[in-house]
């Protein structure tokens, strides 16, 4: 540290440690943190050696000893960002900007500023605080300038208000986002300085008509979401998140369920900018465990759920994107009596005391089990949210008409989407989940497999059907049912090479078009309508023929969407894609290289299970590879990966600031193939 910074404050802050951490420097302990998702900061100052010829060791310790701790994949160490802050004794405090927009209209909007300003000097200081608010074009829209004395060693709340005139709001189609720019200083001299992003937006949900976002009545349709990635673990680069959810918002999933944890900053930074809502969590246990975690979270739970949940709030309540809090997935506590009750209660007024703009809810497990429909505790809940069972949640609002609902966690079926179809007052679902995940497997399966992408972050089949259900687009999507399935296994695939050709084929259509026809090597096989209920797929049993099965969706008579399927030959070369051309050097970006299998014709052969070898060169290094297979025991590090279905995939990251990277895919008798990626400053 340089001389200089002695009269200054030095924090450290972590975005999140896999678990039970420590922390010291220069052998004076800091502070210990148990959950592992909770982002935290510790002050160094006072410790420090400062000057040229010193040095500071800052040593951190994750104790991840007691097993099993967590039903899914958590990682271990330092898996997000760290930073070193170094501020004036005069500065804004840690997460210290709150600002909501109680009066929203057409014409005008009122913007508060919440500023915790802290003076760590000997001295009383006279400070200002000046706020401007910067447009989503970047023009200065509004400002406002306050004047405060500050007791020595106190911080204080600042309260300012300016007036936002022909806003934009944020919307999930057009994310609008303001900057709020707050400056401190002292004596005319900049002290400290903080840019906090925003939005202006109206988040409701009624017991009649479920949610709406700016007076406009909508569906919630999520997913849960876990915080690996495949491959690349949980210490995910934001691109890898925004490729998963540019996909999920193809389908028409318009909201994330946080499961069952708190996230990384990075990650509602990217949901506001996308137009995601989401449902933020804080815990998968209370006091009791579960199965496959008893030494979790469980253990901790009494002496930290304040500390971790204040945290959590104080530091993401600016985000547009985060609609609602969920204190919980399917607690184990006994809600039938008075410990129940004071436990969830005192979490949601806790939320409500840093954050009265949001409601709280959590994810019921079996309630009526546990009786809380009749029992007083689930009209305690600001937000009644129940996981699976779309019945017993649609009987509980008839029985009372008063309670807001949602579905917080859903499965895939036609039977769940019904039900928040056709009933208004459901606010909306949460589907397990928007993409496969490592854990919850019992070996040899690594993970669990009821994503809409799997771990390559790829679309499986069952995507389409969604995507028919969820979105106005043409869908068409066709698949036949496999020969053998593996359990737990998706049971379709979308090819016509079917390893017994002796069977006859059974083939379902995802499709929201009016009609369908099928053909074989150009002959119809015949045509079907749109179900009555609009959600069923159409089927059809053939003999299997070698050759192309097509088709063909209409709307009104006019052909809106075509597939084919085309019989493979045997596995001849690579097909490689990239899923951008360009890469950046920073921690943050990826590229995903595809190496698909195909046949002489350029056909996927999804049969294929060959062995792929890659390597690089220029500048660039492989971080890791993976396919979607969830029964595979192959390491992730190294440049080999097995097909599965066909494809695998190589993660490439930039190190170095320009350049290119080549990528060769080789295996042994296919044809190899080379691509590129340009490298920018």
């Amino acid at each position: 540290m340089k001389e200089s910074d002695s009269l200054k404050r030095v924090f450290i802050e972590f975005d999140g440690i896999m678990a039970n951490s420590d922390v010291w420097i220069n052998g004076h302990h800091l502070g210990k943190r148990p959950n592992g998702h909770i982002g935290f900061q510790y002050e160094l100052s006072k410790y420090l050696k400062f000057g040229q010829y010193h040095e500071n060791i800052i040593a951190v310790r994750a104790d991840n000893s007691l097993q099993p701790s967590s039903r899914s994949y958590s990682g271990s160490g330092i898996y997000r960002h760290v930073r070193l802050i170094i501020t004036n004794p005069i500065h804004i405090a840690h997460w210290g900007s709150f600002i909501t927009t109680p009066e929203i209209s057409v014409e005008k909007t009122l913007v508060n500023v919440e500023t915790i300003v802290a003076n760590h000097s000997p001295h009383m200081q006279s400070i200002q605080v000046y706020t401007r608010i910067i447009s989503p074009e970047g023009k200065e829209v509004a400002s406002v300038e306050t004047r405060h004395t500050i007791a020595a060693n106190q911080q204080q709340v600042i309260s300012q208000k300016c007036e936002v005139v022909n806003p934009l709001l944020w919307e999930l189609e057009i994310p609008q986002l303001y900057k709020a720019i707050t400056t401190v200083n002292n004596e005319q001299l900049r002290q400290d300085e903080l840019i906090t992003q925003f939005g202006i937006r109206e988040s409701k949900f009624d017991a009649v008509t479920g949610y709406s976002l700016n007076g406009k009545n909508i569906k919630i349709k999520g997913v849960c979401l876990h915080m690996d990635a495949g491959a690349l673990g949980v210490a995910v680069p934001a691109a890898a998140w925004k490729k998963r959810l540019i996909l999920l918002k193809e389908i028409g999933v318009n909201a994330i369920r946080t499961s069952h944890n708190p996230v990384s900053p990075e990650f509602l930074d990217l949901c506001d900018q996308m137009g995601f809502l989401v449902m933020e969590e804080t815990f998968d246990t209370w006091e009791s465990p579960k199965r496959s975690a008893h030494k979790g979270y469980n253990l901790f739970f009494n002496d930290w759920w304040q500390k971790d949940t204040r945290d959590m709030v104080i530091r993401d309540r600016n985000h547009p994107s985060l609609i609602v809090y969920s204190v919980g997935n399917e607690i184990r506590e006994n809600f039938n009596d008075s410990s129940g009750f004071r436990k969830y209660k005192m979490q949601q007024d806790l939320i409500h005391s840093f954050d009265p703009t949001r409601p709280v809810t959590m994810a019921l497990f079996r309630p009526n089990d546990s009786h809380v429909y009749e029992n007083g505790f689930a009209d305690m809940m600001d937000l009644i949210g129940q996981n699976y069972r779309e019945d017993e949640l649609v009987e509980a609002h008839k029985n009372k008409p008063s309670r807001k609902v949602i579905g917080t966690e859903n499965t895939h079926s036609k039977e769940a989407w019904i039900a928040l179809r056709d009933n208004p007052f459901i606010a909306g679902q949460f589907l397990w989940t928007g993409v496969d995940y490592l854990g919850e497997g019992s070996w040899p399966r690594i993970g669990y497999g009821s994503g809409l992408l799997d771990k390559t972050a790829t679309k499986k089949d069952i995507a389409f059907q969604r995507q028919s259900w969820w979105t106005e687009k043409p869908v068409l999507q066709v698949v036949r049912k496999l020969d053998n399935v593996i359990a737990g296994e998706w049971g379709w695939i979308n090819d016509w090479s079917p390893v017994d050709r002796n069977k006859d084929a059974v083939i379902q259509v995802f499709s929201n078009c009016d009609e369908v026809e099928l053909f074989l090597k150009g002959k119809s096989l015949g045509s079907q309508m749109r179900p009555n209920d609009n959600a069923s797929s159409r089927f059809w049993t053939i003999k299997f023929k070698p050759g192309t099965l097509r088709a063909v969706a209409k709307n009104k008579g006019v052909i809106v969407a075509e597939k084919e399927l085309t019989t493979t030959d045997v596995p001849s070369k690579i097909l490689l894609t990239v899923d951008k051309a360009v890469i950046e050097n920073s921690w943050e970006d990826v590229v995903y290289v595809t190496a698909e299998v195909v046949d002489k014709n350029g056909l996927p052969c999804l049969n294929a299970n060959n062995s792929i070898h890659f390597t690089i060169e220029g500048s660039g290094v492989i971080a890791a590879v993976d396919n979607a297979d969830l029964y595979t025991s192959e390491s992730y590090r190294g440049n080999s990966r097995s097909a599965y279905r066909g494809k695998c995939i190589a993660i490439i990251k930039a190190n170095a600031d320009k350049g290119e990277i080549k990528i060769t895919a080789l295996a042994d008798q296919l044809e190899g193939a080379t691509t590129s990626i340009n490298v920018k400053n």
